[in-house]
């Protein structure tokens, strides 16, 4: 099968500071791929690495069958590639639909009803219907998390990037955006999800990858990957039964290191 999205010995350092090294995998249309590490590993570098909010050092991207390195993450969004932010960023003073509709026509590319047609449907595939007319900055967290999810899918992504959209949610909220990650896959889009409540995580993905140090450590089956020793060694120690059985897996000495972003 032809890959979608296709990194080539892509490598980026912050001074001494590695975020990829030699970096190389490919994930196809459809797929749903989990991306785990300790804080600070560079998670969210390599979604900018992917988006075009990073330009690498050394190496290729490649997305629907061309190169990509060079064009800039507007030009990657109309090609299909949607994220989100770990904080969410909608335009506070707009309303939920106004946040949606400016992502339609200068994310997609989209104008008039084709514009409105996608951001009703990202309302809806959201739950977030009730709240069309809510100013941004009037959001929960829930909610938050929800609009910018919506904001990513009115651009109509073949590859969506999620960056952590569970953190800080209660299981039912964790819950209900599974199900809408589940039902965005279901429909072919590929879905990459960087996450640290993992149990969610593994109950979407069909591959895990650990990133730690600028390099994949683990890549494969998501409970196969979490027993691997090099993995365990990268959290520290900590118990992934219990770690999935709770809901969460940190690497408690990077904790208070964030990533560069």
């Amino acid at each position: 099968m032809t890959s979608l999205l296709e990194l080539e010995h892509v490598t980026k350092r912050f001074g001494r500071v590695v975020i990829a090294e030699d970096l190389s995998f490919a994930v196809g249309p459809g797929d749903v791929v989990g991306i785990v590490g300790p804080n600070g590993a560079g998670k969210t570098s390599l979604f900018g690495l992917i988006s075009g909010d990073l330009a690498p050092d050394a190496g290729q991207v490649r997305f629907a069958g061309r190169v990509v390195t060079g064009l800039d993450p507007a030009g990657r969004c109309r090609l299909g590639i949607g994220r989100t932010y770990q904080v969410p960023r909608p335009f506070a003073d707009m309303t939920v639909f106004e946040n949606l509709l400016v992502a339609a026509q200068q994310g997609a590319g989209l104008r008039r009803r084709a514009s409105y047609a996608a951001a009703v449907a990202a309302l809806e595939r959201t739950g977030m219907s009730g709240q069309a007319n809510v100013p941004a900055e009037r959001l929960g967290l829930l909610q938050r998390k929800r609009l910018e999810l919506a904001r990513a899918l009115a651009t109509q992504p073949t590859l969506l990037l999620l960056d952590e959209v569970a953190g800080g949610l209660t299981d039912p909220e964790v819950a209900q955006l599974v199900e809408i990650v589940r039902s965005v896959n279901a429909d072919g889009t590929a879905v990459i999800w960087i996450e640290h409540v993992v149990r969610a995580l593994t109950s979407v993905v069909a591959r895990l990858i650990c990133l730690a140090g600028g390099a994949f450590v683990g890549d494969g089956e998501p409970t196969a990957v979490l027993a691997e020793p090099a993995v365990r060694e990268v959290f520290l120690g900590t118990d992934v039964t219990a770690a999935l059985a709770g809901g969460t897996l940190e690497a408690s000495a990077a904790d208070g290191e964030r990533e560069p972003s």
